[in-house]
């Protein structure tokens, strides 16, 4: 198959990770989960006792850290000083001191070259914030995932409960709303809708119906 690549943008919990990397897997192309870049960069960040508000200090780590990711069968895994954080970055305080450190201009640049680096070398289903407006623009197909508040809210306490964490919905649905707030307010690659995405709620839709209706766009597109 000739180099094809698909953007998955939207909200968080909107389920764009779980989709992406399904259809990766069943299109045979690499999964790029960017947001696990931005979130080891946090954590990066928190163990080096460097507060994600000051953005020299933030960048002063990025440029020191060594990040690697490596795309594998089951999904994407995501090293940092050697050690796989794949797992280690999937918490509300890891996420929140992402969607800080994602605000600063220097630090998308950084983290964009690497993405449109892994973009070149191969197909790609990249997911993220803003793949089809920034870092992929040109994407064969645009995807923007959506999905309620209320919705998206559930499935991170899923997700939470599955790590053994506790979690009440109200105090989900709040970190929800604050971090949409963020992300489509920042200064830099704001999150939006790319103008020729396909547009897909996935409010009520299994995992399943959403890669179908994924795979179905693609083939559209190719």
């Amino acid at each position: 198959m000739e180099r094809f690549a698909i953007a998955i943008d939207g909200p968080a919990g909107s389920g764009k990770s779980t989709a992406a990397k399904e259809t990766a897997k069943r299109l045979g192309m690499v999964y790029v989960d960017t947001g696990a870049m931005y979130r080891t960069v946090a954590l990066a960040c928190i163990e080096a006792g460097v507060s994600t508000a000051e953005e020299a200090a933030v960048l002063s780590v990025l440029n020191s850290m060594d990040m690697r990711i490596e795309p594998r069968e089951d999904g994407q895994r995501i090293f940092f000083d050697g050690k796989d954080v794949t797992a280690e970055i999937r918490t509300p305080e890891i996420g929140k001191a992402a969607s800080e450190v994602a605000a600063y201009q220097k630090v998308r640049e950084r983290l964009v070259e690497i993405q449109q680096g892994l973009a070149r070398r191969q197909s790609v289903v990249m997911d993220g914030r803003d793949i089809g407006t920034v870092v992929l623009p040109d994407a064969e197909l645009k995807i923007y995932l959506d999905a309620g508040v209320e919705e998206r809210a559930k499935r991170r306490l899923g997700e939470l409960r599955e790590q053994g964490r506790a979690g009440e919905l109200s105090e989900v649905m709040e970190k929800i709303r604050l971090r949409d707030e963020a992300d489509k307010n920042r200064a830099h690659s704001p999150l939006c809708m790319a103008e020729d995405a396909v547009l897909l709620d996935s409010t009520g839709m299994s995992a399943e119906e959403v890669v179908q209706a994924i795979l179905a766009e693609a083939e559209k597109a190719r």
